[in-house]
């Protein structure tokens, strides 16, 4: 059975799958948990063995136990950056990679800032008890990636929800008949961006509409494909920044020592981001499935088996961090974590996460004396087995 308690709390799972399970084949199901640092990585080198082409996914069957079924039962999907393979994956990222990283990402800066302070503010309306996740941790990442793609403000709203709402798809908590309702949500959010996309066909901007409109133009890109594009952005932006922010200021709310620590010294910042990332990946992993008869770590795994790679177990794998339990500030190398995976398939906005994140914990350390969480109230986490945010975060919060 799919226990929601182990996902609020899946750290001693983990550690036992990597003790007795590194690899665990699921009983009756077509599916491997792979917990281990050393087995992700050395999954993630064998593009031969493990695709990353989204084919299966886990669902919560009628007697509450976990289920799979195949996502073309909700009709044909495209395969685009992070569900993509080489050769396709890499037109798809050399498409967006140069205009969201080279050029917009730190131009963006005074935009964030003003996104940050305006979610501040409203925080600050509410008073001395803040719900930081659906004031500020939710909102402001919705805010960045709608401006990046080129949508006007007044879309934030729905922006947010579509791109919260696609991790749904893997949870792994839903029944098939929840998920028909799940499907249409992403199949709204596609038709917006079709007609977005359509619009910027005739005069393509400088924002990332206008970089898909043009690789549609020039042959580099098919609509399917754009589409697919601006859709896994618009849900991969928002979904993993909102739970860094989130997951980044509940880390301080409940440690003293350390947010003391922190507001004595800024510049510590951008490294316990990188300790939270760790601690709380976003994503807690990502599937592949298997493409030919294979072994990891001594286990056999079967062509057609879904492989669920941990990045939130391997980076609190003791085999490769010292103290992987504890955000240790002065770690050699801060970034070693998979929280935004490795390799081909590396997180492209991962650079605009740290930045906004960076902002939101500098900007809420300024705007206020301490912050901690509510006694009477406390936070709750999104019901899955795919994403780590918070739904709800309140904080009792003394202002400056």
């Amino acid at each position: 059975m799919i226990d929601p308690a182990i996902w609020a709390d899946p750290y001693p799972f983990y550690e036992r799958l990597r003790q007795e399970h590194p690899v665990w084949l699921v009983p009756g199901l077509d599916l491997a948990f792979v917990a281990t640092h050393e087995l992700i990585v050395d999954a993630l080198r064998r593009i031969d063995d493990f695709s990353n082409h989204l084919d299966v996914l886990v669902v919560t069957g009628d007697d509450g136990n976990p289920a799979l079924f195949r996502t073309d039962d909700f009709g044909e999907g495209t395969t685009t950056l992070a569900t993509a393979d080489p050769p396709e994956h890499t037109v798809h990222r050399s498409v967006v990679f140069p205009e969201l990283v080279a050029r917009r990402m730190e131009a963006m800066r005074p935009e964030i800032e003003a996104f940050v302070d305006e979610q501040l503010a409203v925080a600050r309306s509410q008073g001395t008890r803040v719900e930081w996740a659906n004031t500020v941790a939710h909102p402001v990442p919705a805010r960045v990636i709608g401006r990046l793609i080129g949508l006007p403000d007044e879309d934030w709203p729905d922006v947010m929800r579509w791109a919260l709402h696609g991790g749904q798809l893997l949870a792994g908590m839903f029944t098939l008949e929840a998920m028909n309702s799940i499907t249409q949500q992403s199949i709204d959010a596609g038709s917006f961006l079709f007609t977005k996309l359509m619009d910027a066909s005739s005069d393509p901007g400088d924002d990332l509409l206008g970089v898909c409109a043009r690789a549609v133009a020039n042959g580099d890109l098919d609509v399917a494909n754009a589409i697919g594009t601006l859709t896994v952005l618009l849900g991969a932006g928002g979904e993993s920044t909102a739970s860094l922010i989130g997951n980044a200021v509940r880390m301080l709310a409940e440690d003293s020592v350390l947010q003391e620590r922190i507001r004595a010294d800024h510049s510590l910042i951008d490294n316990f981001l990188e300790e939270a990332v760790r601690l709380e990946s976003p994503f807690r992993g990502h599937y592949r499935q298997v493409k030919r008869d294979c072994e990891l770590g001594g286990v056999t795994l079967r062509a057609g088996t879904t492989a669920f790679l941990l990045w939130s177990s391997a980076n609190r794998d003791p085999a490769e961090y010292d103290r992987p339990d504890e955000a240790v500030l002065n770690r050699r190398i801060p970034r070693s974590h998979l929280a935004f995976g490795r390799g081909i398939h590396h997180c492209v906005g991962a650079p605009l996460a740290r930045l906004e994140s960076s902002c939101s914990i500098e900007m809420l350390l300024q705007g206020t004396s301490w912050f901690s969480l509510a006694d009477d109230d406390p936070p709750r986490w999104e019901n899955s087995m795919f994403v780590r945010r918070h739904e709800h975060l309140p904080l009792d919060v003394t202002w400056n």
